[in-house]
């Protein structure tokens, strides 16, 4: 039962449960309000429009007689809370938004041939929408790309000097792209462009001598005519032959520096619609051949060009870029309006070492692709059908003149019927295939009264749109019984929706009371609980209520001052990141954010990779960023993963849980969702494979069919090992040698070190052990020495110094 108490503790989740009728559906926003806070009694309304404003699950109760004597507040409620207390149904204000479909033409499945502006592509055409702001309505968008729709294709070539092959190449590409491109569509038309840079220094060779020919006293190409922006040679035509005739009178010209003017010239093709011929009702292709990089805006003023570019037509009776001396390049961002706004799809054809930056290009601009030029541009047919293949594979919507107080959450629906919240981009569709898309969108705030806004929401270089048309609920219908002194406020205020505005100098639910009149009784109503400060402390009590202080930080506000409009959470200094509104403490999230400061985003488009999957489908989204789960994954969809297992591996699980009921994939929902690839089972199947004349390895697979037929299926070139290169070869074993000689000195090197070392100790060892003076030679012995020696002395007869022996 969803009817309570007024002070019932709501529900923590933002749970979204299915009701049917306007209570329940009361319910349903009343569980989408945080644990313990109600949002709508804590509020500082004093009016239905105050009310309304504070969260969408709020009602006004405008029934005189309502609540208790000297409360406002207490009208400002839950729409069951106000039933519960007594209001009846007819008195309680409660808008909620609304959408309505103005325009719903069925989609086409095929074009009409001379009718094409009878083809529909998206669906709805209009819608109406009334928002109420915090309550976000959803409607659906469906997309179908037609069959056999009519396609422009403009060819943008680059004629500078290193492009001459190429230009050998394309003279009969007109007849030969008309043959692949009516496999595609019965009603093509083609046009010729070419550009070289601006003729001005340091762009461009401008002495005298080479005024009229930049190749003077070049050798290898001695003849080439004086470079320019942008020329339009051929307007769009359904005769190709036309085509081949301008490619024939051609010549390559010579400029200064590596970098093309490409992007002058890209320009003009696209906002010159009158002059190039593009038709509202086709596909417009532009495709963009050059082998070298683009100048970007800001190169202009290396030649003193401080004009930017001003997006506009400037081809002359010549049908040349006219500015081409006068105004900067054009940037990026200039460059995706101008493309967007005339429904072109931008296809660059580069050469391989070039490939990389443009292709950061295409994360740039919507619409573009990019694909690899040969050398002498022999691909460009093959390069063209496949582009495309891919293009007419791809839906994206964009949004045009988004009104800044409006959150968009998109959230598609591909092929396989799954949704993918946050995402505005089906790809891999097969032509007649039809994608839908939810769109939800809220208001964040009030305009002024009777305003209307209105955006469009398209699919990327389609010429269908869907145009939104948006009011604001914002008022109460109450306010129009509003009563200027009216004797319910004691003749001193104004009575509007049950309650009165009094006149300064006098306050209280009629008016009855007079500022500064202070009792005991009033002190206590102004109490939150016993114990608590009056007003929180935050605001002075006159007639039973509380009259919150002014802050320089923001509001303070509720029935007993407690709330405030300053003291939520913060990211980087920012209340509420920015991306939500502080209400009593905590963070009313915007749109497309959650967290408790709001600072995580539901946007999932930065983590789809280039397949299509989410995060590669080795991680999460998360914030808007994906978290690498697979071990070994890394990138910002986590597209790199050098230990992840191959194709073949990963598609042995689909095999085995599809045909099996084995494998890690085993249960029947995660089959279902992680292999969506077609397997097609044959009786038998045989993986052949042999070696060509070139040593080249073929495979193929071998079945039978059920009427007996051999299918085969086969790779469209085989397999060739690089022969090795002499000059490599001869280097290796070069290096080789000088390493190993180099590593057998050091060895040497280190040896001898370590024998000289152990000597030198051997020396000093013994060296400390002889232990004389520096004066001594220890080889030298005295030649006089003392011994004792025993004579006997013996004169006969006599004796020697007096004695007798």
């Amino acid at each position: 039962m969803c009817l309570q108490a007024p002070n019932v503790q709501l529900a923590t989740k933002w749970n979204i449960i299915k009701m049917h009728d306007r209570v329940k559906s009361d319910c349903l926003l009343a569980l989408r309000v945080p644990v313990g806070l109600n949002v709508c009694m804590s509020g500082s309304a004093t009016s239905c429009e105050e009310c309304l404003l504070i969260h969408p699950s709020c009602a006004w109760c405008a029934e005189e007689d309502f609540g208790r004597v000297g409360t406002l507040f207490s009208r400002c409620d839950l729409s069951q809370n106000l039933i519960y207390r007594g209001c009846e149904a007819q008195f309680i204000e409660h808008p909620r938004s609304v959408s309505s479909i103005l325009k719903n033409t069925p989609l086409s499945s095929k074009s009409s041939g001379s009718t094409q502006h009878d083809v529909i592509q998206i669906q709805p055409q209009k819608i109406s929408l009334s928002l109420r702001p915090g309550d976000p309505t959803t409607f659906e968008v469906q997309v179908r790309p037609v069959e056999d729709y009519p396609v422009d294709l403009y060819y943008l070539m680059d004629l500078s000097l290193s492009m001459k092959d190429d230009l050998d190449t394309i003279r009969n590409l007109g007849t030969k792209l008309a043959e692949e491109m009516k496999k595609l569509t019965s009603n093509f038309r083609l046009g010729f462009g070419t550009f070289v840079d601006k003729n001005m220094s340091p762009f461009s060779y401008t002495a005298p001598k080479y005024q009229e020919n930049p190749c003077n006293g070049y050798k290898p190409f001695p003849k080439c005519i004086p470079s320019f922006g942008f020329r339009n040679l051929l307007s769009l035509t359904d005769k190709v032959d036309r085509f081949n005739e301008e490619v024939q009178k051609q010549m390559v010209s010579r400029n200064r520096d590596a970098p093309e003017g490409g992007f002058d010239a890209i320009l003009q093709a696209a906002v010159c619609k009158e002059r190039i011929g593009w038709r509202k009702e086709a596909y417009h292709l532009l495709v963009f051949a050059t082998d070298d990089v683009p100048h970007l805006a800001l190169d202009g003023k290396l030649a003193g060009l401080v004009q930017p570019h001003d997006g506009q037509c400037h081809l002359n009776d010549k049908n040349e870029y006219s500015a081409s001396t006068k105004m900067d390049y054009p940037s990026l961002a200039l460059l995706g309006e101008k493309l967007a706004e005339s429904n072109i799809f931008l296809i660059f054809a580069v050469t391989k070492r070039h490939y990389v930056l443009y292709k950061n290009f295409t994360a740039l601009i919507p619409g573009t692709t990019v694909e690899i030029l040969d050398q002498s541009s022999k691909n460009i047919i093959q390069l063209i059908v496949t582009a495309y293949n891919n293009i007419r594979s791809k839906v994206e919507l964009s949004v045009w003149d988004h009104p800044e107080d409006l959150s968009l959450a998109f959230t598609a629906i591909c092929q396989d019927g799954q949704p993918l919240p946050g995402l505005r981009k089906c790809a891999d569709l097969k032509i007649g295939d039809t994608v839908s898309f939810n769109v939800s969108i809220d208001a964040q705030n009030c305009p002024p009264q009777g305003t209307q806004k209105s955006f469009t929401i398209k699919p990327v270089g389609f010429k269908d749109r869907l145009e939104v048309v948006v009011d604001y609920r914002c008022s109460c219908g109450c306010t129009r019984l509003t009563q200027a002194n009216s004797s319910r406020c004691s003749s001193v205020g104004i009575y509007a929706c049950g309650t009165c505005r009094c006149e300064p100098g006098y306050r209280g639910a009629h008016c009855e009371c007079g500022e500064g009149e202070v009792g005991t009784a009033n002190l206590a109503a102004c109490r939150e609980a016993d114990g608590k400060q009056v007003c929180s402390g935050r605001g002075e009590c006159t007639c039973n209520q509380c009259w919150c202080f002014e802050s320089e930080f923001g509001k303070i506000y509720g029935t007993f001052c407690e709330c405030d409009d300053f003291s939520c959470a913060r990211h980087k200094g920012i209340l509420c990141s920015g991306h939500g509104d502080c209400h009593c403490g905590e963070c009313k999230c915007h749109a497309g954010y959650i967290g408790d400061n709001c600072d995580c985003s539901t946007e999932t488009a930065a983590c789809v990779s280039e397949d299509g999957r989410m995060c590669s489908g080795r991680g999460s989204c998360v914030c808007g960023r994906c978290q690498c789960t697979e071990p070994g994954a890394f990138g910002d969809t986590c597209e790199k993963c050098p230990t992840c297992p191959d194709a073949c591996a990963t598609k042995r699980e689909c095999i085995e849980c599809h045909l099996f009921n084995t494998g890690k994939f085993t249960d029947n929902d995660t089959c279902q969702r992680m292999c969506k690839d077609e397997i097609i089972i044959k009786e038998s199947l045989m993986l052949c494979l042999y070696k060509t004349e070139n040593d080249c390895v073929m495979k193929f697979t071998y079945s039978e069919h059920a009427s007996g037929q051999s299918v085969l299926t086969a790779l469209k070139e085989p397999e060739c090992a690089a022969a090795p290169d002499a000059a490599t070869v001869l280097l290796a074993v070069v290096g080789s040698i000088l390493l190993v000689g180099i590593m057998l000195l050091a060895i040497w090197k280190l040896v001898i070190t370590i024998h000289d070392r152990r000597e030198f100790a051997n020396f000093q060892s013994a060296r400390s052990r002889a232990r004389y003076e520096m004066a001594s030679n220890p080889l030298y012995k005295q030649p006089i020495s003392t011994q004792p020696v025993e004579t006997v002395f013996q004169m006969h007869g006599k004796s020697y110094n007096g004695g007798v022996h």
